[in-house]
C-alpha cells in the first residue's frame, strides 16, 4: 500500500492498471510481471509501479509416508485429528472465571509452534495404544507460495498498478504499457482496469461521437431551412473552430479528455448557432431587400456580428469559474 502526497494538478497520478493472464502457472505470471515492473522503472514514466502477486507467502508442505504409517499401524484418520488437535486452534466451548467468559481453545503452546521441526515433535496413537512421534512418519518442506491466486476472465492473473509522473498522461502511459504487452510471451493476453479500461474502451470513440454529432445538426438543420446548400454555409466555419481549439492542446496547455471532447461538441453548437445568425438575415435580406448573395451576406455579418460576439463572451465568461476552480471535481 502507498500513501502518497496528492499532486500537482494536470494527468500526473491517474492510477494505471494493467492485468496480465495467462493458461500458464502463477510461477510463470510472476515472473513476466517483474520484467514489467522492472522496464516501467526504468523507463521514468512512473512514480510508483507494484503488483498484487509476489511470492512471499511462506507455506510447510507436509508429505506422510502412508505405507510406513500402515505398518507401524497408524492410522490416517487419527493422524489428521491429532494434527487439528494440536495446531488447529478449534473452538470447544467457553468457561466463567471470576466473572468473564473464556473460550477453551485445545492447542499446543506457541513455543512449540514458531518452527516447521517442532512438527516432528508430536506423537501420534497407533492402534496398539503406543504413542509414536510424527518424525517418524512425516517429511517436511518449507517453500514459499504466492501471496493470492487471483484470476481475471478464469485464468491466473497479476494487475499492474503505477502512478504516473507528473506530466504523464494515460495515453502516453497507456501506449507504453502496449508496448511492453507485445513483448509477453504467446499464452498470455491483457487488459485494464479502472480508468485506464475507460480510456482504452472509450478514448477512440471521440472521432465516431463528432461525426455523429455533425450529421445529427446537419439533418436538423437542413429540416429547419427545407435546404441542403443553407447548413452547409452555416457549418462552413466548423472546422476552423475546430482548428482554433486544438491548438492549445497542441502546446500542452490541456490534455484530450472527456472535458475537452464535451467542449469541443459544445463549440460545434455554438459556431453553428453563428452561422444561423447570419444565414438566416442573410436570407431574409434577399427577399425583402431585394439584395444579391454578396451584399446580403456582407451586411448580415455586420450587423449580427455584435449579439456573435456578445454570444461568444457569455460562453467564454461563462467557463472562467470553472478554468479557476479549486477542489473536488477541479481537474
Amino acid at each position: 500500500a502507498f500513501n502518497l502526497p496528492p499532486l500537482p494538478g494536470g494527468p500526473g497520478g491517474l492510477p494505471i492498471q494493467m492485468v496480465i493472464n495467462s493458461t500458464a502457472g502463477f510461477q510463470t505470471v510472476y515472473e513476466q510481471m517483474e520484467k514489467l515492473k522492472d522496464a516501467a522503472r526504468k523507463s521514468g514514466m512512473f512514480i510508483v509501479s507494484d503488483s498484487d502477486l509476489a511470492y512471499n507467502q511462506p507455506n510447510v508442505k507436509v508429505t506422510i509416508d502412508r505405507t510406513k504409517a500402515q505398518d507401524l499401524g497408524v492410522n490416517m484418520q487419527n493422524l489428521g485429528a491429532t494434527l487439528a488437535v494440536l495446531l488447529g486452534g478449534n473452538y470447544i466451548n467457553r468457561f466463567n472465571l471470576e466473572g468473564r467468559s473464556y473460550q477453551v481453545i485445545p492447542q499446543v503452546p506457541r513455543a512449540k509452534r514458531l518452527s516447521p521441526e517442532s512438527l516432528g515433535g508430536y506423537y501420534v496413537t497407533t492402534n496398539t495404544g503406543q504413542q509414536l512421534p510424527l518424525s517418524t512418519l512425516v517429511s517436511i518442506e518449507t517453500k514459499t507460495d504466492p501471496n493470492s491466486l487471483t484470476h481475471f476472465n478464469q485464468l491466473n492473473s497479476a494487475t499492474f498498478s503505477a502512478v504516473p509522473m507528473p506530466g504523464v498522461t494515460v495515453g502516453a502511459a497507456v501506449d507504453f504499457l502496449e508496448g511492453e504487452a507485445k513483448k509477453l510471451p504467446q499464452g498470455f493476453s491483457h487488459d485494464y482496469l479502472a480508468d485506464s479500461r475507460q480510456y482504452v474502451q472509450e478514448g477512440n470513440q471521440l472521432a465516431i461521437t463528432f461525426g455523429f454529432a455533425l450529421i445529427i445538426i446537419f439533418l436538423v438543420l437542413a429540416a429547419q431551412f427545407e435546404s441542403l446548400r443553407d447548413p452547409l454555409v452555416i457549418m462552413i466555419s466548423v472546422p476552423m473552430a475546430i482548428v482554433g481549439a486544438l491548438i492549445p492542446l497542441f502546446f500542452g496547455a490541456a490534455t484530450m479528455n472527456i472535458y475537452t471532447q464535451v467542449g469541443l461538441l459544445t463549440l460545434v453548437g455554438l459556431i453553428t448557432k453563428h452561422g444561423i445568425l447570419m444565414v438566416e438575415f442573410a436570407n431574409e435580406l434577399q427577399v425583402n431587400e431585394r439584395l444579391d448573395r454578396r451584399s446580403a451576406i456582407e451586411m448580415s455579418a455586420r450587423i449580427r456580428l455584435r449579439p456573435i460576439l456578445m454570444t461568444t463572451a457569455a460562453m467564454v465568461t461563462g467557463l472562467i469559474p470553472l478554468l479557476t476552480a479549486t477542489g473536488a471535481g477541479a481537474a
